[in-house]
């Protein structure tokens, strides 16, 4: 470890949060100059997946959950096909000499020890996702490599029970289970939901994809990937979420913002239904899912210029 983050420990880096001084301006009876105050910042670090010896991916993330966090990325990408084709996850620290990290910056590197025959499908198709952080598209180097065709849903005979009231009532559960987020304010949530709408977990991150990849491989490592219920995230419905939902088998998703058009049309694509703008009392059902829904059947997109 180099001499400038030699008083870093592991713990330190990855701790969820850091407390720094600030100066806050602009509040009421504060002086002009404002006041000064320790804040709750969140952690924020490169984090290299390496699978089998050969790094694939560094993601920008909160380092917590970093062995749900691989799994479900390796799940959500199609790089594993069941938690059964990993056979283990170890987390090390990297100092900053050591990864060409700017003076004081640590990372952290995930390795992953997978079946054969999925490294061999991933060399087969891997490309360069360093420093993806949430467009998708970074790193590829034709549009056929895009990954745009989901997979299709299963049939799911209670995805019409996902309706509002029940998309609502998860929702207000997960603000008093964000955690970190009520001490930073800057994290997304992702939070599982069964088709009551009783949330049973919630995960946290500096991405949206990585607070979902973390749900996803919490799940998958005690085997409850697969049971009926759907996902509830902080964020906008971009394509991304929508297509690691569809690549795990998750039926339906609900987000706090607006889908994008193409995460509206992969939700089309791959049956999954999709509510957004959920904030109590309204909502907006975006897709069906493998439930036609009046209003959606027939719909024409129509290009609106501003």
């Amino acid at each position: 470890m180099s001499d400038n983050t030699a008083n870093t420990t592991a713990a330190e880096v990855l701790a969820p949060l850091h407390e720094l001084q600030v100066r806050v301006v602009g509040e009421a009876g504060a002086p002009p100059h404002g006041r000064v105050r320790d804040d709750l910042v969140a952690t924020e670090v490169p984090v290299a997946l390496v699978f089998n010896g050969i790094s694939h991916a560094v993601m920008m993330a909160t380092p917590q959950e970093l062995e749900d966090f691989a799994l479900g990325f390796a799940l959500s990408e199609g790089i594993v096909d069941s938690a059964d084709d990993c056979y283990g996850i170890d987390v090390a620290m990297i100092s900053d000499a050591a990864a060409g990290l700017p003076e004081g910056v640590q990372g952290v590197e995930v390795q992953l020890d997978i079946a054969s025959a999925c490294f061999e499908r991933l060399k087969g198709r891997r490309r360069s996702l360093t420093g993806r952080t949430g467009c998708g598209v970074c790193g590829v180097e034709s549009m056929a490599a895009l990954d745009l065709s989901p997979p299709p849903a299963m049939h799911r005979d209670w995805i019409e029970r996902i309706d509002l009231p029940t998309v609502l009532k998860a929702l207000a559960q997960m603000a008093p289970r964000q955690q970190i987020n009520a001490k930073a304010g800057s994290l997304h949530a992702a939070a599982w939901a069964n088709i009551d709408g009783d949330v049973t977990e919630v995960t946290e991150d500096v991405g949206r994809h990585n607070a979902l990849d973390k749900l996803i491989g919490a799940r998958a490592r005690n085997g409850r990937l697969h049971e009926s219920g759907f996902v509830v995230m902080t964020s906008r419905g971009s394509h991304e979420l929508v297509r690691k939902c569809a690549r795990v088998g998750i039926g339906a998703l609900a987000t706090v913002s607006a889908p994008t058009v193409m995460g509206v049309r992969m939700a089309e694509l791959s049956g999954i239904r999709l509510w957004g703008l959920c904030r109590t009392p309204r909502g907006v059902l975006y897709a069906g899912g493998n439930a036609p829904t009046d209003g959606l059947v027939d719909r024409i997109d129509k290009p609106v210029s501003i």
